[in-house]
């Protein structure tokens, strides 16, 4: 703790700043917004990365100091994986706690926390990347060093204290949470999509987010609906090819659309255009999308995997993921029956309420002071 101010001294990796901005980069940046506004914490930034090091200071906040190195990840990471070294302090200096949030924690003289969104790399290995494959290892070794896992939900808490040998106590969980924006331009979204009424499908194309069966259970509403239009906005990720033959295969392939990778402007036109958001994720740990779309008064059709049920609750259809039916029905609900509809606005504009990023700030802030002082780190 700062002597001069009483202050927690937190060190947040932000490594995930320097690529497109996905799901975890934008958790980094609203923690690190969050983090720094509050008078009780000194928050600084890391990234563990050669290439683009020196953006670093242009992506964080305005009061959070930005520290990089001049050494190779891969080398680091090899290092991490067989030795306590290069530890922490050797990008943050001296700090009390260190906060990973990306899965892979640094070793550090510090307490150490790292979160864990979710373990697709485990029960869905052959949806995971070689990269995000060592992710078990890292984490056992993070957990082995002392650290304390944070993780977004309920369900992916249970799973973590199930698969690793951890204390129950060291894992904490803190829900993320969603940042009240001015309201997107529903006109400019509509001409983005090129139609009034669209599907609106937002992430990463890769296999975990089922995109081959939303195919299917769109072609299968939209012969009767012909203005209907789905539109994927998301950078390609891997295994984009099942996704580019369950297009091909379409009957209604031609009102498939692509944006590819959208900023955040696009990205709230498009949600408060929509007819509805698409998100029938076959595993996820959270699910922001989804929350989004609700506070932009947009009905949701997701799924029954994962934390889905838990962070979305009765406010969203949640269908089995693997049901294309089941998928197709919920959709044809959501688009045809007016009191449905209003029935899933109105219950997402008070789910939204329990996700703020005030409440997981001043959730962190108690999980760093009793790191701090000795609390489920067990140090």
């Amino acid at each position: 703790m700062s002597k001069a101010s009483g202050r927690i001294r937190v060190a947040v990796e932000s490594t995930a700043l320097l690529t497109p901005r996905t799901g975890v980069g934008q958790m980094v940046t609203n923690l690190l917004t969050t983090l720094s506004a509050r008078d009780d914490l000194e928050v600084s930034a890391f990234a563990v990365t050669l290439r683009g090091r020196g953006a670093l200071a242009y992506e964080v906040p305005r009061h959070v100091r930005a520290r990089t190195r001049h050494i190779p990840a891969r080398l680091t990471r090899m290092l991490w994986r067989h030795l306590p070294i290069p530890r922490a302090e050797l990008w943050t200096g001296r700090v009390d706690i260190v906060h990973a949030p990306n899965f892979v924690a640094p070793p550090a003289r510090a307490p150490v926390i790292a979160t864990v969104h979710d373990l697709t790399f485990v029960w869905y290995p052959e949806l995971s990347t070689p990269d995000t494959l060592t992710f078990p290892r890292y984490i056992q070794l993070a957990i082995d060093r002392g650290a304390v896992l944070h993780v977004v939900s309920d369900f992916v808490a249970s799973e973590v204290r199930d698969h690793f040998d951890i204390e129950p106590e060291r894992v904490v969980r803190v829900y993320s949470g969603l940042v009240p924006s001015a309201g997107g331009d529903p006109a400019r979204g509509r001409r983005l999509a090129g139609s009034d009424r669209y599907v609106l499908a937002l992430g990463t194309v890769e296999p975990r987010k089922n995109l081959p069966n939303l195919v299917k259970a769109f072609d299968a509403v939209a012969g009767d609906d012909p203005d209907l239009v789905l539109l994927v906005a998301g950078p390609d990720g891997w295994g984009v090819e099942d996704f580019d033959a369950a297009v091909d295969d379409a009957r209604h392939g031609e009102r498939i659309r692509r944006l590819g990778y959208v900023d955040d402007h696009d990205r709230r036109d498009l949600l408060a255009g929509a007819t509805v958001l698409a998100y029938p994720s076959i595993y996820e740990g959270f699910g922001h999308p989804p929350l989004e779309a609700m506070l932009s008064g947009i009905p949701v059709v997701a799924s029954n995997a994962g934390a889905l049920p838990e962070v979305l609750g009765d406010a969203a259809l949640l269908p089995d993921p693997n049901d294309v039916d089941a998928l197709a029905g919920a959709l044809h609900t959501v688009l045809s029956d007016g009191d449905v509809r209003a029935q899933l606005i109105a219950r997402g504009h008070e789910r939204v309420k329990l996700y703020t990023w005030d409440r997981a700030g001043a959730e962190f802030a108690d999980l760093y002071r009793q790191v701090t002082e000795g609390g489920p780190a067990n140090r």
